[in-house]
């Protein structure tokens, strides 16, 4: 590394000297400079209040600082877009993506149009045109309930006068609702977020089906029962993953303060609604004998965890860091130092992603500015202000869970995005039910939620599924498994 100008150390002493004193040295020189620029800002702001004072007095140094703030404001404030003048939508000249047409043999009904006379001469027109212009139109059509029957007759023996009651076919619950009915309102409920009533109003106008809120209930609690034991499976199948992403957000049971938490893995999420937000928790979801990497936010919930074994979210910490430089003072130079090096970092980052830059040498740039992060953290920490200093503090202790994406060759992401996507649905129920009313209540959210991102990521039909699932669990047998290599192959 060579010798920058103005360090009064001979050339080969600098030479010598081990390459992370060098970056430790000019990381000093580099704080410095800082220092002395933040110097000069504050000498000048300090001398136009003076001039301010002189020239109007008080009303001057109110103006004065105004002005200040305002700039401030103005500095750290997102800058708004110009209008461009342009009307909404697609521009003139975009091309157009209109819907495919179905095939032929998807088609219910073909109508041929054809023309009667010449629109240029009128004379009367014959034959067919082979390759006609195709025009589909998408209609649906009335939907009724089907309604079965059953006559479950009482028949006298002629041998000893005993009277015998039909039973009920296999499958055939007691309950006038049948699977499709229970899968339609557990859809309408966990997958599209509908309350009790909007459900009812919409099986009255789209199906003509009468039901009540009561009845909503029951069918949610039947469909519950029915999954309960594939998401205690999904469960251990999340323990034994080698990566899992991990989060919470609030939840309301009985009308007191609960946590919904979610684990996340490629193929397969799990959620639990629990009334605490403790390490307890988290080894449930990760078993107690967890070897998975585990990326996550920072939050005391996970520190039974080895830092080695994490992966702080490099998301959460960037919002952190623009706090920083917003607080101003002393901790603007460390939060505008730490966000040069985190978009240095992101920038190699997405060229690993892309396949443009190899690991191991995205692990080699990596190493040199890891260093210079470390000091930065370590200057933040000595002379920012006190709540700066404490954050600066706290991601030293849990240093290395910031670098576990670069050791792990591309198989673990430097954020918690996958969790946080996964908790939306629930966040976006929470505000429209204002949570659940009861345990029961709160396990049929669980597994509803584990069943809809589960087969979201693996494209399946979440309809089809409880479906079948209800059915399966009329004749007493278990649903469709919700692991990756049980799924049928999508139709």
């Amino acid at each position: 590394m060579d010798k920058p100008p103005g360090i009064e150390v001979p050339d080969a002493d600098w030479a010598n000297t081990p390459r992370s004193v060098q970056v430790l040295v000019l990381s000093l020189l580099k704080s410095q400079q800082h220092l002395l620029q933040r110097v000069e800002e504050l000498s000048q702001q300090v001398a136009a209040l003076q001039t301010g004072t002189r020239r109007g007095g008080g009303s001057g140094s109110s103006s004065a600082n105004d002005q200040s703030g305002s700039q401030d404001r103005a500095a750290t404030s997102p800058r708004k877009k110009t209008p461009s003048g342009r009307a909404p939508g697609a521009q003139p000249g975009h091309e157009g993506h209109g819907r495919p047409l179905l095939a032929v043999d998807q088609v219910d009904e073909q109508v041929p149009v054809k023309p009667t006379a010449c629109g240029h001469c009128g004379q009367p027109l014959a034959g067919d045109d082979p390759h006609p212009l195709r025009h589909q139109v998408i209609e649906i059509p009335p939907v009724r309930p089907q309604v079965t029957e059953y006559q479950l007759h009482t028949l006298r023996c002629a041998h000893c006068d005993g009277l015998t009651e039909a039973e009920l076919p296999a499958g055939v619950p007691r309950s006038p609702f049948g699977a499709s009915v229970a899968a339609w309102c557990t859809l309408l409920s966990g997958a599209y977020r509908l309350s009790k009533r909007n459900i009812c109003a919409l099986m009255r106008d789209a199906f003509g089906l009468e039901m009540s809120a009561g009845a909503i209930s029951q069918l949610e609690q039947r469909m519950s029962k029915a999954l309960a034991h594939r998401v205690d499976e999904a469960r251990q199948y999340v323990q034994q993953q080698a990566t899992a992403h991990l989060d919470e957000t609030g939840w309301r049971e009985r009308r007191q303060n609960a946590w919904l938490w979610t684990a996340v893995t490629a193929r397969v999420s799990v959620f639990l609604i629990r009334p605490r937000r403790d390490a307890d928790v988290a080894r449930e979801l990760l078993g107690d004998k967890t070897t998975a990497i585990v990326c996550s936010d920072r939050g005391k919930a996970y520190d039974f965890l080895p830092a080695l074994q994490r992966q702080a979210c490099w998301s959460h910490l960037i919002r952190n860091l623009e706090k920083f430089v917003e607080r101003g003072g002393e901790a603007k130079p460390v939060g505008e130092a730490l966000l040069k090096l985190t978009h240095q970092l992101f920038r190699w980052w997405h060229r690993v992603r892309d396949g443009t830059l190899e690991h191991s040498s995205f692990r080699s740039y990596v190493s040199d500015l890891r260093g210079r992060f470390q000091f930065q953290l370590w200057y933040g920490e000595q002379f920012a202000d006190r709540k700066t200093a404490k954050t600066c503090a706290n991601l030293r202790a849990i240093e290395p869970a910031l670098w576990t994406f670069v050791r792990k060759d591309g198989d673990v992401a430097p954020t918690n995005n996958a969790a946080e996507r996964a908790l939306r649905h629930g966040v976006l129920w929470r505000k429209v039910s204002f949570g659940t009313h009861s345990p029961a209540g709160s396990r049929f959210v669980e597994r509803m939620l584990t069943v809809r991102e589960t087969l979201r990521q693996q494209q399946r039909d979440v309809l089809a599924y409880l479906t079948t699932a209800c059915q399966a669990s009329m004749l007493h047998r278990p649903a469709p498994s919700l692991l990756p290599h049980c799924a049928p192959p999508r139709a």
